[in-house]
C-alpha cells in the first residue's frame, strides 16, 4: 500500500505571510556586520582572489539559510564580480530563490502550519516548480536549468528576478546545481509532483557540478550551513574527478556554520561526537589530506558572507 498524493490540499501563497521580503533583503555596501576578525579568513579571501586571477574555480555549496538571512543580493554581488564560478545548494535553497523571484517573499512560519499539515502545501511554488523540473527532464536539462528556463519562459510571473541567486548567477554564465534528497522539500508534498523526473534532474545537476570540481585544482570550494547534502555532494563529486584522473590535489576548502569545533585539525575517535559531523570529514579535512587547506570557521552567515564580499572588494580595490 502506499499514500494517495491526489487528495493532498493546497492553499494560496498569495495569503501566507513572509518572514523575508525583498524590502528586509541586505544591501551590500550598506549592510555593516558585527565585527568579526579571524587570520584563517583573510588566507582563505586571499587564495580566492588568487582562484579569480588564475581563472580558478570557487564553488559555493550553501544551504537555504543563506537566502532565509537575507543575503540574495551578496551572493548575486559575489557571482557578478567574479568571485564566485559555481553555485550549488540543496533543495530548499532553490525553492525559497523561486519564491523570491515569483512574488519577492519567502519562508513561512512553520511551527504553525505543522500543526495543521498546512506546512509546505503551498500551490504555485509545489505546481510551478514540478511543472519546471517535469519540463526540463523532458529536455534533458538539470534542475537548475529546468528552473532558469522556467522563469525565461514566464518572465511576466517572475517580477524579482533581479533578487534571484539563481536567476542572475545563470544569466551571468555561472551554473547553479541542486542536490536533492527525495522528501526533503515542501515541493514533494505537492499532487503533481514527478519523482523520476525531480531524480533525473539533479542528477544532471550532479554532472554539472562533478565538471566544476574535475578543475578545482588551485581553486576553492566553501560550504555555508549545509551540514548533510553539501559534504556529501563534494566528497563523491572529489573522489570521481580523482577516479578519472583529474589533479584535484591542490584545493581550497572551508565550512561556514554555527557548531565550534574548536581544535577542527585534532584527530577524533568513533567515540567522540564530532567525528559524526560531516563537514569537519568531507570538506575541512579529508580532501586536503594530500595537499591543499581546510578551514572551519563558526561563525552567522549575516556576518561571514557579508564580511568575505568587503573584504574581497577593499582588497582588489
Amino acid at each position: 500500500m502506499k499514500i494517495d498524493f491526489s487528495e493532498i490540499k493546497t492553499y494560496s501563497i498569495k495569503d501566507r505571510t513572509n518572514l523575508v521580503t525583498c524590502e528586509n533583503l541586505k544591501e551590500p555596501d550598506l549592510y555593516v556586520p558585527d565585527p568579526w576578525e579571524d587570520p584563517d579568513f583573510d588566507h582563505l579571501t586571499d587564495n580566492i582572489i588568487r582562484a579569480k586571477k588564475a581563472n580558478r574555480p570557487v564553488i559555493l555549496f550553501m544551504g537555504a539559510h543563506v537566502i532565509k538571512n537575507g543575503l540574495s543580493k551578496y551572493i548575486i554581488s559575489l557571482v557578478q564580480k567574479g568571485y564566485i564560478t559555481h553555485i550549488a545548494g540543496n533543495g530548499a535553497t532553490s525553492i525559497h530563490d523561486f519564491e523570491l523571484a515569483l512574488g519577492g517573499g519567502t519562508s513561512e512560519d512553520v511551527p504553525t502550519a505543522i500543526k495543521d499539515g498546512s506546512f509546505g502545501m503551498w500551490e504555485e511554488t509545489g505546481r510551478m516548480m514540478n511543472e519546471a523540473i517535469i519540463q526540463g527532464a523532458k529536455s534533458g536539462l538539470g534542475y537548475g536549468q529546468s528552473l532558469y528556463q522556467y522563469m525565461e519562459n514566464h518572465s511576466d510571473l517572475f517580477l524579482y528576478k533581479d533578487i534571484c541567486v539563481l536567476y542572475m548567477a545563470q544569466k551571468a554564465g555561472i551554473p547553479v546545481t541542486y542536490h536533492v534528497s527525495i522528501g526533503t522539500d515542501i515541493i514533494h508534498q505537492h499532487p503533481i509532483a514527478d519523482f523520476g523526473a525531480i531524480g533525473k534532474t539533479s542528477g544532471e545537476d550532479f554532472k554539472i557540478f562533478c565538471e566544476s570540481v574535475s578543475n578545482l585544482d588551485k581553486g576553492v570550494f566553501m560550504n555555508f550551513g549545509s551540514s548533510v547534502i553539501g559534504p556529501e555532494v563534494f566528497l563523491k563529486a572529489l573522489s570521481i574527478s580523482r577516479n578519472l584522473g583529474f589533479e584535484t590535489y591542490k584545493i581550497t576548502t572551508a565550512n561556514f556554520d554555527l557548531l565550534d569545533l574548536g581544535d577542527y585539525h585534532r584527530k577524533l575517535g568513533y567515540d567522540h561526537p564530532q567525528y559524526y559531523y560531516r563537514p569537519r570529514k568531507n570538506i575541512v579535512t579529508r580532501p586536503v589530506s594530500d595537499g591543499g587547506i581546510g578551514w572551519h570557521f563558526c561563525v552567522d552567515h549575516n556576518i561571514s558572507i557579508p564580511k568575505m564580499y568587503q573584504t574581497l572588494v577593499a582588497k582588489e580595490g
